[in-house]
């Protein structure tokens, strides 16, 4: 029996060939990049790429799949290595800090970018390059008790006024909503193109469409 048995009675054969083989970018591996890697390969993507250039600290254990014994180790790597184990998906981990200078070179086998960088400057590193090469590209970012998952053409980059904040409010239910917002918004990329925008609020519970 399939590992993604249960997946493949609900999407289909043929939507599942499709996530087998669909190349997926995931720029950032904390509280929403590594918990979206994580649902994309137990889902039944097996060619994704993690570019995190920070290590684990005590304080992601609660919000990031990551275990105590991994403080200090690279988040990429162990994601890599916590994957395969699970599911067998062979994650190419790139521990480098993604800059408009190397966007080319980490960028260039992307099919589709999820971007869930915690800074300004990468952030638009990856939407100028999204851009420039017409890459469908999905950015997903949360603030208290508010998140957003929006595609890159209507997109805006926010301010670096909160870039260096590292004592913030934010709940793992958040975190997990958002996460299960993003990847059904890419499944339904990959199966209808069409690209939806959601905002997402915890204490109502609440997932609308986001208008522009």
């Amino acid at each position: 029996m399939s590992i993604f048995f249960h997946e493949q009675l609900y999407r289909s054969h043929a939507v599942m060939a499709k996530l087998k083989n669909y190349p997926v970018t995931i720029c950032g591996a904390g509280a929403l990049g590594a918990n979206i890697a994580e649902n994309l390969a137990r889902s039944g993507f097996e060619k994704l790429i993690v570019i995190d250039r920070d290590r684990i600290e005590e304080r992601n254990l609660s919000t990031q799949p990551y275990y105590r014994s991994d403080v200090g180790a690279f988040k990429a790597k162990i994601l890599a290595n916590n994957l395969y184990r699970a599911v067998g998906t062979k994650v190419d981990a790139q521990t480098k800090e993604l800059t408009s200078a190397n966007t080319t070179q980490l960028l260039k086998d992307s099919q589709l970018i999820v971007d869930v960088f915690d800074n300004s400057v990468a952030r638009q590193a990856v939407k100028d390059y999204a851009d420039q090469f017409r890459i469908p590209c999905v950015h997903a970012g949360l603030a208290a008790d508010y998140a957003e998952v929006i595609w890159n053409d209507v997109y805006r980059v926010p301010s670096e006024v909160n870039d260096d904040v590292c004592d913030y409010p934010l709940a793992r239910n958040l975190v997990m909503l958002t996460v299960a917002v993003t990847c059904e918004a890419i499944v339904s990329f990959m199966t209808t193109a069409q690209q939806h925008n959601y905002t997402i609020t915890l204490q109502d519970l609440t997932v609308q469409p986001l208008s522009m």
